[in-house]
């Protein structure tokens, strides 16, 4: 009786909250206190994904859900983004009949990290893939070595893990564990011989604390490592991304199947290369999976093409709190080749625990906008004076900065004067806020 009740509470309290534009958890929640082991009384899919990482959830999923739908299966999954238990929860009893069958071939899963092993407490994924573990809201989840002890419950041993190779942290989930698939990127024009950043995470053995070495470095400390002691080194890889010419925007996976990149971001290839295991895993084409890939574009909007005035803009969302986010896109605009101006704003900090914390600008590797194509950098929003301190230990001539706290005046100015290239450099909580204000000038 209470499972029926659970259920079809949950229903209800979905099908009001789309009447108002909410309840992607909030449904969940109710259902929880009605029968907090509900999970566990629901007939799931064959296939349980699941994705989860301090980077990359998001667009993984969705391109997962797309993949797998052109592979003529049936997909739920948060949509919302509503990944931590009481999301999962409302998503798996919305789509669930009376009798508690998830109507679908496959339920997909984004899992917020540090809640995974509640979420999956009660079931298990059949496939699990980890992106990466990084420096992410350091107020919320410390370091990521922390995060690694969140998820490691989550982990069943019948689950196959789908991991990134070229992450020295999170590649010891392998550890133990019989069922495990690799995904990687080869060596690349654009590697360094060292990692890269305002930090080094990656500087000694997760495993061990001996020096870490590295045969080449995509970005930050993600790339060849091998430890100098106890021998945890990069795996050889089942999907191998090669060949990859970001100038082109082109990759190889498996030595035969093409991609053409929408976005020319070394951090999209790991994207790519997760959705594309997993989906391989479940059994879908190669060929179905380049298909969908081939210049997919992402539709949550973190990078996003738009006007202002006589300028291409292209806005750039980077995770909240996020170094090794805001990293890639600026590394994205230091590639650039045509004269551009950067305008940076942050006008929201720990958006849930409200510390106006900003000590994570200082992880940020602010001097790749040292570059001649960029002509001037411009810093608004609330926190354009923090800012404004991290820039001024910078190498970047600061006659090239300017300070404009008031978003829309900054937006005004640029629309009045110039032509070249506008890249816009956000976090995803100020997104909205920028697009109403910035792009709507257009």
């Amino acid at each position: 009786m209470k499972k029926f009740l659970a259920i079809l509470v949950c229903k209800f309290g979905r099908a009001v909250g789309k009447l108002v534009g909410k309840g992607s958890s909030m449904p969940g929640k109710f259902a929880l206190k009605i029968c907090p082991d509900i999970l566990a009384r629901v007939r799931l899919p064959q296939h349980v994904i699941a994705v989860t990482g301090s980077n990359g959830k998001t667009s993984t999923v969705e391109m997962i859900a797309a993949i797998l739908r052109a592979g003529g299966k049936t997909v739920v999954y948060n949509e919302e983004g509503s990944n931590q238990i009481e999301g999962v929860t409302t998503t798996v009893l919305t789509h669930a009949s009376l009798t508690g069958a998830v109507r679908a071939d496959v339920l997909l899963i984004e899992s917020d990290e540090r809640y995974a092993a509640q979420s999956f407490r009660y079931f298990h994924p059949t496939e699990f893939v980890i992106t990466n573990l990084y420096r992410d809201q350091l107020t919320r989840n410390g370091h990521p070595e922390w995060v690694y002890d969140a998820i490691l419950p989550a982990i069943h041993p019948e689950t196959e893990l789908i991991l990134n190779a070229d992450d020295p942290l999170s590649s010891c989930f392998a550890r133990g564990h019989e069922k495990v698939k690799w995904f990687g990127l080869d060596r690349c024009p654009s590697d360094t011989d060292a990692p890269t950043g305002a930090y080094r995470d990656g500087a000694y053995c997760p495993v061990c604390r001996a020096p870490m070495e590295y045969d080449y470095v995509h970005y930050n400390h993600i790339g060849a490592f091998r430890c100098t002691k106890c021998g945890h080194r990069k795996p050889a890889t089942d999907y191998t991304a090669t060949a990859l010419d970001l100038e082109r925007g082109t990759l190889t996976i498996d030595g035969s199947v093409t991609i053409q990149l929408a976005f020319r971001s070394i951090y999209n290839v790991y994207n790519v290369l997760a959705a594309y295991a997993a989906c391989r895993e479940c059994g879908v084409a190669s060929d179905t999976a380049a298909g969908v890939i081939n210049n997919y574009i992402l539709k949550n909007g973190r990078m996003q093409k738009f006007t202002l005035g006589a300028h291409r803009g292209m806005l750039l969302t980077s995770k909240h709190e996020n170094s090794i986010a805001y990293d890639t896109n600026l590394r994205y605009i230091r590639a650039a080749q045509d004269p551009c101006t950067v305008l940076v704003i942050v006008d929201a900090v720990s958006r849930k625990y409200f510390t106006s914390e900003t000590s994570w600008l200082w992880d940020i590797d602010f001097n790749q906008l040292n570059a001649p194509q960029v002509q001037r950098v411009i810093l608004s929003g609330r926190y354009c004076n923090d800012l404004a301190e991290r820039f001024s230990f910078t190498d970047i001539p600061w006659e090239k900065v300017t300070v404009q706290p008031d978003i829309p005046a900054a937006a005004a100015e640029l629309k009045a004067a110039g032509s070249e290239d506008l890249y816009v450099v956000t976090c995803f909580s100020d997104r909205d806020k920028i697009l109403s204000q910035v792009v709507k000038e257009a």
